[in-house]
């Protein structure tokens, strides 16, 4: 079962201390190219220009934790990295509770949850900790340890490329940046894994291309140095996050909402899974921030299943591997693969005679006409052929249809062996 091994995957992944930069994204990444040995890992350096953006200092932490007036230790970070925010700066020193609590970061809303607080780009230190603890701290000195670094170091991101039978693309996106949190982090890297592994396996007709990089810097270092390939030969595009749930599917659409991916992307849910929550571009969050911003419009869109931001785990402690699931993971996985076998069917057909073919003598029609004969699937092959016009795609034709493109798909290579349609 696919989705055991990819929650198994999440269980290995999820302890992992990742950042923005750091030893722990390397780690990850070489778990990752366990699966996929022709994952290629990159590293720019820390200062470099990319587009309005600086690449950061490199950050690792080897321990945080607040020891109490009473003698226990409290927000340590090896026990779960969440506690401490993101990029914080070496501290070793002894505060007041009053003094603590300007560096305090908590939930009242989530009372047990420790929220994930980040500042990449402004020098300071925090901890997180469950609102419930933070009510029961009591008046006295406080010694904080903050054992981390920042350095002139790099920022690592990889990609895989499978070559298809041509070279325009199609692209798989994902980050690699937050700590412990299951859905909103690892089952992005974790489905991209292993639609890589599973496309690996097959002759395709597009070429894929999947980014594993830490979100917002990582998506603009990696453009910064192939934006005009991209632009050229990426024909569809998906942000994978928060696909590891079990609630509805989300999507969230290109700047415009007219490309191609999401065209083949509303016609799956529309017709395939047919409950699903719809977001505009106004709502966007993630990568897709840069790969549609203005002058770069790559045609990128996102499906999830619950939303970045809209689900009551988010950013905390709770998006832990009880929310993810294996059938959450196995069905995500299946939906993109019927995504992916649209895109590589989705051409223009024509019908190869005039008139209504005869399907009878190629055993398409059903061979008597009786009040109780079922015509169903006849009447479906007779409309794909009326539409198959060398005007309309699959996706088209299954619009108009009002069925999800994916049905098609055995239907028209029927056709295709019977030289009724030819590609347009």
């Amino acid at each position: 079962m696919i989705g055991k091994k990819m929650h198994d995957l999440a269980k290995r992944l999820f302890p992992i201390n990742r950042s923005l930069t750091g030893k722990g994204v390397v780690e990850t990444l070489n778990i990752l190219k366990e699966y996929n040995p022709n994952l290629e890992i990159h590293s720019i350096k820390s200062g470099s220009k990319v587009f309005d953006w600086e690449v950061p200092d490199e950050w690792n932490c080897e321990e945080a934790y607040i020891i109490t007036p009473d003698g226990e230790k409290i927000c340590d970070y090896n026990q779960n990295n969440l506690h401490l925010v993101q990029y914080s700066i070496p501290v070793e020193k002894e505060v007041s509770l009053e003094e603590l609590q300007e560096h305090l970061y908590s939930l009242e809303k989530l009372p047990d949850a420790i929220p994930y607080v980040t500042s990449y780009y402004n020098k300071k230190w925090g901890f997180c900790i469950a609102d419930k603890d933070r009510k029961n701290l009591k008046k006295g000195t406080y010694k904080v340890i903050i054992k981390s670094e920042l350095k002139k170091g790099v920022l690592h991101y990889a990609n895989i490329i499978i070559p298809g039978k041509i070279k325009e693309e199609i692209m798989f996106s994902t980050y690699i940046c937050h700590p412990s949190m299951a859905n909103n982090e690892l089952s992005g890297p974790i489905l991209t894994t292993f639609l890589a592994k599973e496309l690996r396996k097959k002759e395709n007709y597009y070429t894929y291309r999947f980014i594993f990089a830490p979100e917002t810097i990582g998506s603009l270092v990696y453009m910064s140095d192939k934006l005009k390939y991209l632009k050229k030969y990426v024909k569809a595009g998906f942000i994978l996050t928060c696909v590891g749930d079990e609630r509805n599917y989300s999507y969230l659409e290109s700047r415009y909402g007219n490309t191609l991916a999401d065209k083949v992307a509303q016609n799956i849910l529309k017709y395939k899974i047919k409950n699903y929550n719809e977001y505009s571009f106004l709502e966007r969050g993630s990568d897709e921030r840069q790969y549609c911003a203005p002058g770069i419009d790559l045609p990128v869109c996102s499906v999830m299943r619950s939303k970045y931001a809209t689900y009551p785990e988010y950013h905390t402690s709770l998006d832990n591997l009880d929310l993810i699931t294996p059938k959450g993971l196995e069905d995500s996985f299946n939906l993109y693969k019927n995504i992916i076998d649209t895109l590589e069917n989705n051409f223009y057909y024509k019908t190869t005679v005039l008139g209504e073919p005869q399907l009878g003598k190629r055993g398409l029609y059903p061979t008597e006409c009786t009040p109780s004969t079922n015509y169903t699937q006849a009447f479906l092959y007779r409309n794909i052929l009326a539409y198959a016009d060398g005007k309309n795609d699959l996706i088209d034709i299954a619009n108009i249809l009002k069925v999800d493109a994916v049905s098609l798909i055995p239907i028209i290579k029927l056709f295709l062996e019977h030289n009724l349609l030819e590609i347009n």
